[in-house]
């Protein structure tokens, strides 16, 4: 079982590896928010994983617990920063708007 267990901690990331590539290369800061969220919940998910391979689930499961809400945390306040500090967004949703007058 323990290998089953390895073997899809290392799937989930091999999986977070293009999530990477995103991340340096994303095309707009809102890409980037979202394959860092990914990589984040896939490492709260590896961290269950790593626990149930040291038969210590409860401490593992407050750690992933606790990585996601700071995960979850920061990719709100990078998203409401980003919302904030970009122009081209303000002018094109008044743009949208008058076009719709």
């Amino acid at each position: 079982m323990d290998s089953f267990f390895l073997g899809v901690g290392l799937a989930l990331f091999a999986f977070m590896l293009p999530m990477f590539y995103r991340v340096a290369a994303g095309p707009t800061p809102i890409d980037r928010i979202v394959a860092v969220n990914v990589v984040g919940t896939k490492t709260a998910i590896i961290l269950i994983i790593i626990g149930t391979l040291f038969k210590r689930v409860d401490m593992f499961v407050d750690f992933a617990l606790t990585y996601a809400l700071l995960n979850f945390i920061a990719s709100i306040a990078a998203a409401r920063y980003f919302h904030r500090t970009n122009p081209t967004a303000e002018i094109e949703a008044v743009d949208a708007e008058a076009s719709e007058l």
